[in-house]
């Protein structure tokens, strides 16, 4: 099973601007049901797609001054970045097909 990483205001820059793959980013919230809904789907897409998609959660209540320079207002708010920049997003809980296709993931 591929490892969601926990992703930080220190890691940030290293784990998801600068890396070489495609970096999907779960921001969410303890408090969050949608974020708890959906947690499985990204974990199934993290063994799925794991050596070609890096992925990670970061909690906005901890690190919130990321989620308000992307323009996160709602979550779960899922960020595909690729090359450093924001490339797709999807906002709320949806079946796993539905997400993949806003991300840009399906093939």
């Amino acid at each position: 099973m591929a490892d969601v990483l926990e992703i930080t205001q220190d890691n940030f820059q290293s784990v998801v601007l600068e890396n070489p793959h495609p970096v999907l980013v779960d921001f969410w919230a303890e408090w969050c049901g949608p974020c708890r809904t959906i947690a499985p789907v990204v974990e199934q897409i993290a063994t799925e797609r794991a050596g070609t998609l890096v992925v990670g959660k970061l909690d906005v209540d901890k690190h919130g001054t990321i989620a308000a320079h992307y323009g996160v207002q709602g979550i779960p708010f899922l960020g595909l970045f690729e090359n450093g920049q924001l490339t797709h997003q999807a906002v709320g809980a949806m079946p796993k097909a539905q997400l993949e296709k806003q991300l840009g993931l399906t093939q």
